[in-house]
């Protein structure tokens, strides 16, 4: 008989439960249970993106979805891309003390025409944990024990932004003239936006939590976070702009730079 894993064994039941608990576009880029069962029906792998192979295609699609100039487009595209791309990490990090590796041979993405314009999700599944975490006692192949929270920050640095995002981002420098405050603007905006939006599952304050990763990803000066007025959220104010004002339809997102001078 084949043995069934429980709910409580699969390492991102945590993150599960708290995307579960975050409605409506939240989770709209993200592939149903985070997982990509197969690499196929246009889901492409995050190494062909990062080596450049594939990002012609990201880039091409994205000027076409909001009939933007390529500096505007890559910008956008990477807004997403970051995003969707952190998003598992930051949040089950921040939930449960686990760090689901995003690197590139691990993350498959697609995109699309339509909203949302690009998902992500994990086409292999290896999830750091702590020596205390439950899981550590029964090991399996898609979790990896290390001792401390230091090496679990380590750990989260190494895979989503040393092996993955860093790379990413000299990749659309190469094609674009963009600086690198502007795209590591629109990350540290997108994890301060993720964690307030699971604000009610993350232990203690948010804000503390957001401060936390923002400095472990060299990001942390690139927006102001103060507590939400309501609620356990935050208000996210960007240092950057992610150059959505260019568009033929311009938009400036909430909390931009551009508002707030």
């Amino acid at each position: 008989m084949t043995a069934v894993l429980s709910r409580t064994a699969d390492p991102l039941a945590p993150l599960l439960d708290t995307l579960a608990r975050m409605t409506g576009p939240t989770t709209a880029g993200l592939a149903p249970g985070v997982r990509v069962r197969s690499v196929h029906l246009g889901w492409i792998s995050a190494s062909r993106i990062v080596s450049g192979d594939a990002l012609p295609g990201l880039l091409d699609s994205a000027a076409n979805r909001w009939h933007a100039s390529p500096h505007a487009a890559a910008a956008l595209a990477w807004k997403c891309y970051s995003y969707w791309v952190s998003l598992p990490a930051v949040l089950s990090y921040a939930v449960a003390r686990r760090v689901p590796l995003m690197t590139p041979d691990a993350v498959a993405a697609r995109w699309s025409p339509r909203q949302p314009f690009l998902t992500a999700g994990l086409a292999q599944v290896r999830v750091a944990i702590l020596a205390s975490d439950p899981l550590a006692v029964t090991p399996t192949d898609e979790v990896v024990v290390v001792p401390d929270e230091e090496a679990l920050r380590g750990v989260l640095r190494a895979s989503l932004i040393d092996a993955h995002l860093a790379p990413l981002l000299d990749r659309l420098r190469d094609r674009v003239h963009l600086g690198p405050r502007t795209l590591w603007g629109s990350l540290a905006s997108g994890v301060a936006h993720g964690l307030s939006r699971a604000a009610d599952a993350i232990p203690g304050s948010t804000l503390d939590a957001a401060h936390e990763l923002l400095d472990l990803f060299d990001v942390d000066d690139l927006v102001q976070l103060e507590p939400a007025p309501t609620g356990a959220g935050l208000c996210v104010k960007r240092r950057t702009c992610c150059l959505a004002f260019t568009l033929p339809e311009p938009k400036v997102c909430t909390g931009c730079v551009i508002r707030h001078p």
